[in-house]
């Protein structure tokens, strides 16, 4: 499974591809509404989007002249899957630091 993981994690390290995936989380979008959001080049989002798109994250939707971007959840699926037991981790640490907070007096009473 590591395979599987790592590459979405390495598309996902640049900062501007998750901005693109941010908008494309709203709705599917024209590279011309993505190029004006980010205010980057056009070349630049195509880029971003082509190598979105290479790790499965991104789909194009061609409709006559026009080529609509949209989000694929399968990957982040298999993102979230595979982070889950750290979560589990983190939600335990939470816990235990409840704990500990309640068997602590009360320093607000005084």
């Amino acid at each position: 499974m590591l395979g599987v993981v790592s590459a979405p994690f390495d598309v996902l390290a640049e900062p501007r591809r998750r901005q693109i995936l941010e908008l494309l989380r709203q709705r599917p979008r024209l590279v011309g509404e993505l190029t004006t959001e980010l205010g980057v080049s056009q070349p630049g989002v195509s880029k971003h989007l082509r190598v979105l798109r290479e790790a499965g994250l991104v789909g194009v939707r061609q409709d006559a002249q026009r080529r609509w971007y949209e989000l694929r959840l399968g990957p982040l699926r298999e993102l979230d899957a595979w982070l889950h037991p750290y979560r589990m981790l983190w939600d335990d640490a939470l816990d235990d630091l409840e704990k500990h907070l309640e068997t602590m007096p009360d320093r607000t009473e005084g």
